[in-house]
């Protein structure tokens, strides 16, 4: 199949999916959930391995601001519901494969979402991650559930409220990167060399038992979405997107 804003290739049983809207910083766009959620499904009867990768420079950078802006100002109208986007990472958590995010640069905002997601992170040194989104008056109500479950409240609540990068040796210290280093590929080669040995029922019996044990993503959905909305909904945190889209600055700048 034909995609505009992913590149995909098979290998045996494991899928390689690559964020790929270069002039775009690898942001999130309702194209990109759709077509990475066709993936995954396709992924579902006979795949035992899913490999979520960037750019070298970014990995994924949230939410695509430019194509708020342009919605806004050719009067379009705005879509708030952020349920496929949760959907997609709740299908990256609980899936029936075994979900990897290969890191390098940058991840932002929504980018941290599939990172968080992920069974596996594997980074290189240039990886950093951040969430950005109280600068302009929003939070990241639909990563939080799963960022939680993966390095726990306080390391979470601490991001959000720093709103600056940390470091992939920080992020390995806190638990959100499993395994980093120079060679970033070959880190991934040598745990796909391992974990291709297991079986898709295995894999598909375990992610279900792990879901059982943790049900904080399904729990937290509705009060995410909701809480997601408001933030998007709000005239003055859209100005603030406008804004800075077309003029650089920061809702705090004059």
């Amino acid at each position: 199949m034909s995609y505009q804003t992913i590149r995909v290739r098979f290998q045996e049983s494991i899928c390689f999916l690559q964020f790929h809207r270069p002039l775009a910083n690898n942001t999130i766009n309702d194209q990109l959930i759709e077509e990475c959620q066709q993936v995954l499904s396709m992924c579902e009867e006979s795949i035992t391995i899913v490999v979520l990768e960037g750019l070298p420079e970014v990995f994924c950078f949230g939410a695509d601001f430019q194509g708020i802006h342009d919605k806004m100002v050719s009067g379009q109208q705005i879509e708030q519901s952020s349920e496929p986007l949760y959907d997609l990472w709740l299908k990256l958590a609980t899936g029936p494969y075994i979900t990897i995010s290969h890191v390098r640069g940058k991840v932002n905002a929504g980018g941290m979402g599939f990172v968080a997601a992920s069974d596996i992170v594997i980074a290189d040194q240039t990886a950093q991650f951040s969430l950005s989104e109280l600068l302009f008056g929003l939070f990241p109500a639909c990563v939080q559930p799963f960022l939680i479950r993966r390095v726990g409240f306080q390391k979470a609540h601490y991001l959000t409220l720093m709103t600056q990068p940390i470091s992939v040796q920080d992020a390995h210290s806190w638990g959100l990167v499993d395994a980093y280093g120079p060679q970033s590929e070959s880190l991934l080669r040598k745990h796909l060399l391992r974990l291709r040995r297991l079986s898709k029922i295995g894999i598909l019996r375990y992610k279900r038992y792990i879901s059982e044990l943790n049900d904080l993503l399904l729990q937290s959905k509705s009060v995410a979405l909701a809480a997601n909305q408001e933030v998007f909904s709000d005239p003055c945190n859209l100005e603030g997107i406008i804004r800075y889209v077309e003029k650089g600055q920061f809702p705090w700048m004059d």
